[in-house]
């Protein structure tokens, strides 16, 4: 089994190529991959494959001839994901399996269309589509304390909370309690200035990360929509680097991509797995 380790901001994947659409990826077989210690390491696995080859997008097929097959740490099955999807397009560049322009890929929420840069180190731009506001009130508890969270759901679900500074989230060891109790990636941010924000994020299925593009995404719709706009241009500062979020009536998504190792899984250990 060949692989890659890529990143965006510092949220890392495990990069699977599957153009034959052959391999059956189970959850045990994804911890494995994804655990830092006795395997590859990663926030989650991204798989390379055509969407002709996947049963649940065929039918998207002729809008995208590529499916991102994603999955959290836990082995769970994620919708969206927005470093992700840069990341799986920087491998496609690199493959020369695409040109620059939009590429349209197809995702568990749908068709995304990213950008790809003539510079294959330059940011990518992903189209991450309209972002939806429930309104249904959910509190969030963590060791610090309880606060309120805005739901926003970018194709995956998440809850906002703001806060004076993200360090107020504490260790974030532990998933926050949300209530009502439905699993969503939770945000910490923190204001720093006019269309500047700083955010510390809770992923479900993967723990605290050093990046979400999603998350990056309704954090700054929620804070937008709390200044009273239905627009907004904002710089998100995360652990691992900063992402640039911009919302007219979609979202998009800007930001690096990186591809540093690529390899071969070593067949005994796969075959125990």
């Amino acid at each position: 089994m060949e692989f890659a380790r890529g990143h965006g901001t510092g949220n890392d994947f495990v990069v699977l190529p599957d153009l034959g659409g052959e391999l059956e990826l189970t959850t045990h077989l994804v911890r494995a991959l994804c655990d830092r210690r006795s395997g590859i390491g990663g926030d989650g696995i991204l798989r390379i494959v055509p969407t002709a080859k996947v049963p649940e997008s065929v039918g998207l097929a002729s809008e995208a001839y590529w499916f991102m097959d994603y999955r959290n740490a836990d082995g769970s099955v994620a919708e969206m994901c927005g470093n992700g999807i840069r990341v799986y397009a920087r491998w496609l560049q690199r493959a020369d399996l695409i040109e620059p322009g939009p590429l349209p890929v197809a995702t568990r929420d749908g068709i995304k269309v990213v950008q790809v840069p003539d510079d294959i180190g330059a940011d990518l731009a992903v189209e991450m589509g309209v972002p939806v506001l429930p309104g249904t009130a959910r509190t969030v508890t963590v060791a610090s304390g309880t606060r309120p969270g805005v739901e926003v759901d970018m194709g995956n679900p998440h809850v906002v909370v703001e806060v004076n500074d993200v360090a107020d989230a504490g260790p974030l060891l532990q998933a926050p309690t949300l209530d009502p109790a439905t699993p969503a990636n939770v945000e910490f941010v923190q204001v720093i200035g006019p269309g500047h924000l700083r955010m510390r994020v809770f992923e479900r299925g993967s723990g605290e990360t050093q990046s979400c593009g999603t998350g990056a995404c309704a954090a700054a719709v929620a804070v937008a929509v709390r200044a009273g706009h239905d627009t907004g241009a904002y710089d998100v500062d995360v652990p691992g680097g900063r992402l640039h979020v911009g919302w007219q009536h979609g979202v998009t998504l800007t930001g690096p991509a990186e591809i540093v190792a690529t390899g071969t899984v070593d067949p005994a250990w796969l075959a125990t797995r």
